[in-house]
């Protein structure tokens, strides 16, 4: 009787996916509240104050994860987490509106849960249809890099893929949820297209200013799971 070593899940491919699922729910939760910053100069349709959703930190974190997955796992592992996480997104809607549709112990409470976690049908549309995009675009951009700069300059393709499917996901998310889907589907109210172009320059300089420096991290993380692995193969099995 022949027995398959369990040789387990590797440690840092499960903290990376944890923390990219981690990251998208905390997206989900936290996309309700408006963000408001100062910035020190008057930006190009956006002015001094950008606005942004409360998901967008948590939102940068799942490119991060996902660019580290990319690099240590290759193109296919990083799609298929990716994908899986598209299908969790309606997991998590499910179990948050069947918590908001159940009977209530403290009907005072129950209003105000369904107001902050309750995301209406035109964000949701918005943030799905921006997700399954500009993840999968990050995940064909970094690995188009790679191949052309033969597995070089790790911060041409960090930067790279996430600046370019962060702009995908800015415009698709605020184009969809604040105007588009408003207009075809009747749902939400759709803002004036200055207003809706003001939020993309100032969400989108933001993400752009994170995927900058979470380079730094992503090189840190890649270069210690690969001395991490390279360290346990040589050390002799007992």
């Amino acid at each position: 009787m022949s027995s398959t070593p369990d040789r387990g899940v590797p440690v840092p491919a499960l903290a990376l996916a944890a923390l990219f699922v981690t990251a998208l729910v905390t997206a989900q939760l936290t996309a309700a509240k408006v963000l408001l910053f100062q910035s020190p100069l008057s930006l190009p349709l956006a002015g001094s104050t950008l606005a942004l959703p409360g998901a967008a930190l948590a939102y940068a974190l799942t490119f991060f994860a996902s660019d580290c997955y990319s690099e240590l796992y290759g193109k296919r592992a990083a799609q298929a987490m990716v994908n899986v996480g598209f299908v969790m997104n309606f997991v998590v809607l499910a179990l948050v509106w069947s918590t908001i549709l159940a009977p209530a112990a403290n009907p005072e409470f129950a209003g105000q849960f369904r107001a902050v976690l309750g995301a209406s049908t035109n964000i949701v549309v918005g943030s799905l249809l921006a997700y399954v995009v500009s993840q999968n675009w990050d995940v064909v951009v970094f690995h188009g890099l790679r191949e052309y700069t033969d597995g070089d300059h790790l911060w041409l393709r960090n930067v790279g893929s996430t600046a370019s499917s962060q702009l995908l996901d800015t415009v698709i998310f605020v184009g969809v949820a604040f105007f588009l889907a408003p207009v075809v589907l009747g749902v939400g109210e759709a803002l004036p297209l200055s207003v809706v172009a003001s939020l993309v320059v100032g969400q989108y300089l933001l993400k752009l200013l994170i995927a900058l420096v979470d380079t730094p991290f992503v090189y840190a993380v890649v270069r210690a799971v690969r001395d991490g692995e390279t360290d346990t193969r040589a050390t002799p099995s007992g």
